[in-house]
């Protein structure tokens, strides 16, 4: 199950170590080997989450997650994000972006770097939400109990997480946007652009969570008749509810539970992307690195949804949606100062750590 799981993550890693050492040389494959280990030791939170969204779609559209979706994760957000970056905030056409990024590359880093209050924004932005709905939800299995359910008592107020959302947005604008960190140790007052970017990103994961919602709770109505009646099938067949089909997503609401996945694996990448110039910045290497480093994201994510990693180690998803709220944190702390990526990792590493060793205690005195 592991190897084949795996295999393409396995053969990525070949080809892309043996196109960085034909590209550069020795050196260069040792700078794509560090850029996979870092992606992947800042997205093992990212895998969780994304295991928890695609175990609901259909057999189809996991494929279509594993096919288009890591042509988009791999070619989009590795390779062709910072260009976009680049032609937007520097005004340059993009084949000028193409050619700065492969003759002039300092410059090309000073233009990223920039640019780096308004990414952190609008990702920022995007993962606190989802934090933000994880905490305030009802449920039945809480990892930190009295704070989870006094949060969900919170939660009952209508549009609470907006409104905490902006809340943070605005002070970041007027704390660490007044002061944003630009390259060569500058600083300048980027206010407006971080507050543009971050309702953009607020707006974007109101849209696409919205409208995944919306279909997802419009196919579960439409099925509600053909479960009740496979349930009287199979009434007395066992214990209650076996045999009922598994409502799996489909049709639109798996089309934008897509678009929402791809959108978050972008505000996961963010980061990535920005702390990838921390030891190259190459674009080729870069994008060779950061790639491998989302193919194994991407087995990960599969192997957690065959295993059923998710529904035998219950907080899981707990501690990968507190990562999310820390990496957030992170994100718009980072407008102002610089934080190495280690300290982004490690946080991450820690928590979903944490919550793995507490389903294991539960699971152990369950069985006890």
């Amino acid at each position: 199950m592991l190897l084949r799981t795996f295999r393409w993550a396995f053969a990525v890693t070949a080809l892309g170590l043996v196109a960085g050492a034909l590209y550069g040389g020795w050196a260069a494959l040792g700078v794509v080997a560090v850029l996979g280990v870092l992606e992947v030791s800042l997205s093992f939170d990212n895998a969780v989450i994304n295991a928890g969204v695609l175990k609901k779609m259909n057999a189809f559209w996991q494929r279509i997650f594993l096919t288009i979706g890591i042509l988009i994760a791999v070619f989009g957000m590795r390779l062709l994000f910072p260009l976009v970056i680049v032609t937007v905030s520097a005004g340059l056409a993009p084949t000028e972006a193409v050619k700065l990024a492969l003759t002039d590359k300092a410059r090309y880093q000073e233009l990223v770097t920039d640019a780096h209050p308004s990414i952190a924004a609008f990702g920022g932005m995007f993962l606190l939400m989802i934090f933000l709905r994880f905490v305030f939800e009802e449920r039945e299995i809480t990892w930190l109990g009295p704070l989870e359910r006094l949060l969900a008592r919170f939660g009952r107020v209508d549009m609470l997480s907006v409104c905490v959302a902006l809340c943070v947005l605005l002070v970041a604008s007027v704390t660490f946007a007044a002061h944003a960190h630009q390259h060569g140790g500058t600083h300048a007052d980027k206010a407006q652009t971080v507050l543009v970017s971050g309702i953009a990103g607020l707006i974007t994961y109101l849209v696409v969570s919205g409208l995944s919602g919306f279909f997802e709770d419009r196919l579960a109505r439409e099925a509600g008749a053909e479960d009740t009646e496979a349930a009287q099938r199979t009434e007395g067949q066992g214990p209650e509810g076996e045999g009922r089909p598994v409502l799996a997503l489909a049709g639109r609401a798996a089309f934008f539970t897509f678009l929402y996945l791809e959108v978050l694996d972008a505000s996961f990448s963010f980061d990535g992307v920005i702390g990838a110039f921390a030891i190259t910045n190459d674009i080729v290497l870069m994008a060779l690195g950061l790639g491998i480093g989302a193919m194994y994201v991407r087995s990960l994510t599969v192997y957690l949804v065959r295993q059923g990693t998710l529904d035998d180690y219950v907080y899981l998803e707990h501690g990968a949606h507190y990562a999310i709220g820390a990496l957030a944190l992170i994100l718009l702390v980072s407008i102002r100062y610089e934080i190495n990526d280690i300290v982004t990792g490690l946080i991450g590493v820690t928590l979903i750590g944490a919550s793995f060793v507490s389903s294991v205690r539960r699971n152990r005195a369950l069985s006890g």
